[in-house]
């Protein structure tokens, strides 16, 4: 009675685990897009150029201190990119992405932190979506300018433009030069039930758009419908 009691239990948490990481990554897709629509509702914090020339946009919700001290800052988000050889199509399907701050913390002291990251060139696209990736090195990325500053910036030519909210303030640009970016596969084989890459994801257009991961895309497509240089 016991021995069936115990493979009861077993079989009840292998069924259950699945769920739970799939709720995860439903709820990641959701956050995402809802910090998403909250910063493009202000045109002052990300001006419409720099989305409209966007290849590419990750977005990290909730960004935390993983230790106390010395400890890192880790980050679990997504991408999405135009569609088409030269990335000037429609936003694809989101894959899945990490972020590890490293020793760069969180800003302004706070445990909790939303990034946005524009990647503006297809060269930092394509950088990004080959695997793990430093900025700064690998890509050139600077704070993203924001209202009146980015009249003057507006012919800057980085790959990455980097912006982040603590937790209860406003958007703005952030140097998040020194932070490695790098595919989440499992997820993305949990998301669309196979080993794939987010490059077969974003540019191949390999997979449609689930469920979860509409609302994100519709708030992209409704903010910047078409790519502009």
């Amino acid at each position: 009675m016991k021995k069936t009691a115990i493979l009861a239990l077993v079989s009840v948490a292998t069924m259950t685990l699945p769920a739970l990481a799939q709720n995860k990554i439903d709820d990641r897709l959701g956050t995402s897009a809802e910090v998403l629509r909250q910063i493009l509702a202000k045109p002052d914090e990300i001006p419409q150029a720099y989305l409209n020339k966007a290849k590419c946009v990750l977005v990290f919700p909730n960004v935390k201190k993983v230790a106390v001290g010395i400890g890192g800052t880790y980050g679990r988000g997504v991408i999405v990119c135009r569609t088409g050889t030269n990335m000037t199509g429609p936003w694809s399907a989101p894959a899945m992405y990490k972020i590890d701050v490293g020793t760069l913390g969180v800003q302004l002291g706070t445990t909790s932190v939303d990034y946005v990251l524009l990647v503006e060139s297809q060269t930092g696209a394509q950088k990004i979506l080959s695997g793990k990736m430093k900025m700064g090195a690998d890509a050139s990325a600077v704070a993203g300018p924001t209202g009146a500053k980015a009249v003057s910036a507006n012919d800057t030519n980085v790959d990455v433009l980097t912006y982040s909210r603590a937790k209860g303030g406003l958007f703005a640009g952030a140097s998040l030069a020194g932070a490695s970016l790098d595919t989440d596969d499992d997820a993305n084989k949990s998301v669309y039930g196979k080993d794939i890459t987010a490059t077969t994801i974003v540019r191949e257009g390999g997979v449609e758009t689930t469920p979860a991961g509409k609302p994100l895309v519709a708030v992209l497509t409704k903010a910047s419908p078409k790519w502009i240089n």
